[in-house]
């Protein structure tokens, strides 16, 4: 199986003004398919082609770094993507909503957590909401690493890469993640990823 570049599911000034058509141009169209074209070249002639990006994402990890950077980028997008919608955000539904109160003390420490975590990763990486030992937890991870080399399930994510962010809000990252989760977080995606981790 070979990396794909998927659609955006929705148009690419959709998501203004909380991300711009010209963000999504760039990192859609430039960072995500360069990291699906480079994955591909590296995977040419290794036991993993086939594979699902899951799979090729654990593998790599510690034994291929240069394949394990553009697989996890590419996974990474795969659901970034789909973890944003048009008017978005606002409260999550309620399995989400009651295992978030149970995890992780509610909704509103949740959003002071969760943007925290995407702050203080330093330099490019990711927040995440995971699964993790049937658990919610928040975690951050730097470059294109993800819970799944972590024990974890992503069931959220947010890009802190600068090229993310940078042309709508330049250095101001905290503002860039409190309009990602109060204005475009798809919390249906979110649910549906929270079934699978736990089917």
């Amino acid at each position: 199986m070979t990396f794909t570049l998927p659609e955006l599911p929705y148009a690419y000034d959709a998501l203004g003004p909380y991300m711009s058509k010209e963000t999504l141009e760039f990192h859609h169209d430039k960072h995500h398919k360069a990291y699906v074209d480079t994955g591909n070249k590296l995977l040419e002639g290794t036991d993993l082609e086939g594979k699902s990006v899951e799979e090729v994402v654990k593998a790599a990890y510690g034994t291929n770094q240069p394949l394990f950077n553009n697989a996890g980028q590419h996974y990474n997008h795969i659901h970034f993507w789909n973890w944003m919608k048009p008017n978005g955000g606002g409260a999550p539904p309620g399995l989400i909503a009651q295992k978030i109160d149970e995890d992780l003390g509610g909704f509103e420490k949740f959003k002071v957590d969760f943007i925290q975590a995407g702050v203080s990763q330093f330099g490019s990486g990711w927040a995440w909401l995971a699964v993790k030992d049937g658990k919610l937890a928040i975690l951050k991870t730097p470059n294109g690493e993800n819970p799944l080399v972590h024990g974890a399930k992503p069931i959220l994510g947010v890009d802190v890469w600068e090229h993310s962010y940078y042309i709508d809000y330049r250095n101001r990252r905290p503002d860039y993640l409190k309009a990602f989760i109060e204005n475009l977080v798809n919390w249906e995606h979110v649910e549906k990823m929270y079934g699978e981790a736990n089917a």
